[in-house]
């Protein structure tokens, strides 16, 4: 019985000093670093040097890991046109671009270990030419109803924003709306509002595009977006 008695306090000892306590530091979960915030160049801005310096201000990784930034510079506001990606570790990349060119551009940062950002938000910017009197409008941009959208109305008002590097020039709209997936009819002409009331039916799938014109003659069409209803 004596024995029996030892080797249970002696098991029970060596469990209690096997067992490592409280010694083990939980795992840290690793988190993606913060949005990066553009800086320049800012938002509709017309640059006269087609050697054009980006700047962004630092984000922040709850982990103190090593961050890179993603930078993208498009010709649409999509990114299907992109004509320049580059992984830069500072906060300034210079990269030369063509004349006379409407340039969208957005960041993300990615961590050392892989986990990246969502992008930032994307400012739009002009290359200048030579001896050129007008630049084009940007590309519209979409408000409502927002892409791929499923209504449960029979009405909607479409809504865009839409911008000039020359800010003296005067913005009108043609509207473009149907159930094609290229919309070719025109159901509103030189709207000097951004928006349009429509009528729908249910169960549609509906496309939609605004061709945005200056009064000096330039214009630019916008994407295709799309929304159905119920």
């Amino acid at each position: 019985m004596k024995r029996l008695i030892y080797l249970s306090i002696v098991s029970l000892m060596f469990t209690a000093c096997s067992s490592g306590g409280g010694d083990d530091k939980p795992e840290v979960k690793n988190t993606a670093p913060t949005v990066p915030a553009l800086v320049a160049p800012s938002d509709n801005k017309l640059c006269l040097n087609t050697t054009v310096v980006f700047e962004w201000s630092a984000a922040t990784d709850a982990n103190n890991d090593v961050i890179t930034y993603q930078l993208q510079v498009a010709k649409d506001n999509q990114f299907t046109q992109i004509v320049k990606t580059e992984d830069v570790q500072g906060l300034t990349k210079s990269i030369n671009l063509e004349k006379n060119t409407a340039y969208y551009w957005r960041l993300k940062s990615t961590d050392s270990k892989g986990l990246s950002s969502a992008y930032s938000s994307t400012y739009k910017f002009y290359t200048s030419g030579d001896a050129v009197v007008n630049h084009l409008p940007f590309a519209p941009e979409l408000v409502a109803p927002t892409q791929n959208v499923v209504l449960n109305s029979s009405s909607t008002t479409l809504k865009w924003n839409a911008t000039d590097v020359d800010a003296t020039d005067v913005l009108t709209y043609d509207i473009y709306f149907g159930t094609a997936a290229n919309p070719t009819t025109k159901i509103k002409e030189n709207s000097a509002t951004k928006s349009f009331d429509v009528t729908l039916e249910p169960t549609k799938e509906y496309f939609w595009k605004v061709v945005v014109k200056d009064n000096k003659g330039g214009e630019t069409t916008g994407q295709v977006w799309k929304f159905k209803t119920n």
